[in-house]
């Protein structure tokens, strides 16, 4: 997926568990054994979260739909019933 986003030049935020990954993906970062981390870690950390807490709040709801558990169709069709169910939470 990482390179579908790198192609054109979208930034890629990830969470602490995708450390190593380079200039790829924007992780935040690591507090070092028994150290307090910086404070311009803290501020990148700290900014770092505010672009991410939309797309975390995004995917616990979209979990939270039955029928994303319960599917029993073919795997391609869950892109448009995903649409719809973000569609159905943007307007609720």
């Amino acid at each position: 997926m990482t390179a579908t986003c790198v192609r054109p030049g979208i930034p890629v935020t990830a969470d602490r568990g995708c450390q190593g990954a380079g200039d790829i993906l924007a992780a935040p970062h690591r507090r070092k054994p028994r150290k307090d981390p910086t404070l311009k870690q803290r501020c990148v950390n700290r900014a770092h979260s505010r672009l991410r807490w939309p797309v975390e709040r995004t995917i616990a709801s979209i979990k939270s739909w039955r029928i994303l558990r319960k599917a029993r169709c073919h795997p391609s069709r869950f892109t448009s019933i995903t649409k719809a169910i973000l569609t159905l939470e943007t307007h609720r």
